[in-house]
């Protein structure tokens, strides 16, 4: 009896003594600027620059945040990191950027990204380049599967602050960068189907139009096929 109660002790003391696993760092909710919007500086900050204020929630798990800002225009990334949650950042005036947070700890090597959010930062331009279309589906980097006609659906969302999309034109392909046609189509389109075979590598991308001609490209996303 004396024997059982010192396992079951024992068994107690070591339940005790065993840490929790480490939690990954969870993803950053963005605030501001707000999504597909012309947003509104702090201040000057030089005839062509501006100071931009960047915010969003703090995530549960985290010790360090790193801001990402990307010139559309030029695919310059600005990046900072913090430990706050809110940082203000000397932007391009006229210019289209995009931004996210990621998030880590000390305790994992996960670094866990927040949504990709696109806004202005505004000048003296009386029109806007339409943003780049988001790609939604198949994801970046993942295993599409064929529908019984051996086609995968392509979609994408588009947006301009102007409200002047007229169409879209959507390049396919095997090959990096994609340089196929595959379908161009009216604005209020933002799915096509494409004939695919299993266990291929595809490239494609979405290139958005608007009514003054203003043209904006995607980043290229690839799938593969099973």
């Amino acid at each position: 009896m004396r024997i059982l109660t010192f396992i079951v002790m024992g068994i107690v003391l070591l339940s005790a003594c065993k840490k929790d696993s480490p939690k990954a760092p969870e993803k950053a909710d963005l605030i501001a600027p707000a999504k597909n919007s012309e947003c509104t500086p702090v201040q000057d900050d030089g005839a062509n620059s501006s100071l931009v204020r960047f915010n969003w929630k703090a995530a549960d798990h985290t010790e360090n945040y790193e801001l990402r800002v990307k010139n559309l225009n030029t695919d310059a990334v600005f990046s900072k990191s913090t430990t706050g949650t809110v940082e203000i950042v000397s932007l391009d005036k006229g210019t289209p950027f995009s931004w996210q947070v990621i998030t880590t700890n000390s305790e994992t090597n996960t670094a866990t990204e927040s949504d990709v959010w696109l806004f202005y930062n505004p000048g003296s331009q009386t029109d806007h380049v339409p943003f780049p279309a988001e790609i939604i589906s198949p994801v970046q980097g993942s295993t599409a599967f064929k529908d019984i006609n051996n086609k995968v659906s392509l979609k994408w969302s588009g947006f301009d602050l102007d409200g002047d999309i007229v169409g879209f034109t959507v390049y396919f392909s095997a090959e990096n960068p994609p340089t196929d046609l595959l379908s161009e189509v009216k604005a209020n389109v933002d799915e096509v189907e494409v004939g695919v075979v299993s266990n291929t590598l595809y490239f494609w991308k979405v290139v958005t139009t608007d009514g003054k001609g203003n043209i904006s490209t995607s980043d290229i996303s690839e799938f593969k096929t099973r």
